[in-house]
């Protein structure tokens, strides 16, 4: 096939995915296999390699997001219900107001989110944007997008980020003028569809705080975990694929410490360490049985 009708194979796929989910209401998981056999016939795919072909992405990309997915929820139920979201939750509040609380979880997200891919920064910082509403700082439509606006952006626009840091290496663009255009690409798109967007559209639509993120077991500040150790295990992962991402380009591929980097900066390692230390620092060291 041409480039032309492979290009148009994928954009009527794209269009054909969004009908059928938004559309025609067919669940999204039996819409991505239905469209993935149209797209794989239309593309002349031999029919025998189709179904092959589509069990082993699925495997993959479910793979991974069910053990970051898995890790991640433990590490948020830890850190929630020892305080330390609170914690963080609070601080924030008292820093930035209760009115600009969705600003701080713009930031928040913005900043965290450099070394992580989407999913991953999404699981390790939802709780405390539900910690903030919990807390009374507003919506969990104006907290959440606010983040989530945070996160996109940052993976959208900003080096380090998986995704713009793999296309400047694919396309030979330089680092530094990458980082320039980016920032001014990401700060208004920040902006307007996180806080601004968020504050108009919470006033619309209403979500209720998820049933299991309601209540707080820890009421008096005092007995939380420091703001400091708090957000060190919050940063504690993201340091980790931090290391990966930043400092191995500058180290020779297939060395001894580049491999280690790998593994120690992948995130199952790094939210598997970062799930260890809130057991102890925050579980057991704090008087919590095993």
């Amino acid at each position: 096939m041409s480039d032309l009708s492979l290009i148009m194979t994928a954009a009527g796929s794209i269009v054909l995915l969004l009908f059928l989910v938004m559309k025609a209401r067919l669940h999204a998981v039996v819409s991505l296999i239905l469209v993935s056999m149209v797209a794989g016939l239309a593309a002349g795919m031999n029919p025998a390699d189709i179904a092959a072909t589509i069990q082993k992405g699925m495997g993959g990309t479910l793979g991974f997001v069910a053990v970051v997915v898995a890790l991640g929820a433990m590490f948020g139920k830890v850190m929630e219900v020892t305080g330390a979201l609170d914690r963080v939750a609070h601080t924030l509040l008292g820093k930035f107001g209760v009115k600009r609380a969705n600003w701080a979880m713009a930031l928040t997200g913005f900043v965290c989110a450099l070394p992580l891919f989407f999913d991953v920064a999404v699981v390790l910082l939802i709780g405390v944007a539900f910690a903030i509403v919990r807390r009374g700082g507003g919506s969990v439509v104006k907290i959440g997008i606010a983040l989530l606006a945070g996160i996109a952006t940052c993976q959208a626009f900003l080096i380090p980020a998986p995704g713009p840091i793999l296309v400047a290496s694919q396309l030979g663009a330089d680092f530094g003028y990458m980082i320039l255009f980016g920032l001014i690409a990401a700060v208004p798109a920040l902006i307007l569809a996180g806080p601004l967007f968020g504050d108009f559209i919470s006033k619309i639509v209403d979500v209720p705080l998820p049933a299991d993120a309601q209540n707080s077991v820890h009421d008096d500040s005092k007995s939380l975990p420091s703001f400091g150790l708090a957000m060190g295990l919050i940063g504690l992962p993201l340091l980790l694929i931090g290391l990966k991402t930043i400092v191995g380009r500058f180290v020779e591929a297939g060395s001894t410490l580049h491999n280690w980097l790998e593994f120690i900066g992948h995130p199952f390692t790094a939210i598997m360490v970062a799930c260890l230390a809130a057991f102890y620092l925050l579980g057991i060291r704090r008087g919590m049985s095993r």
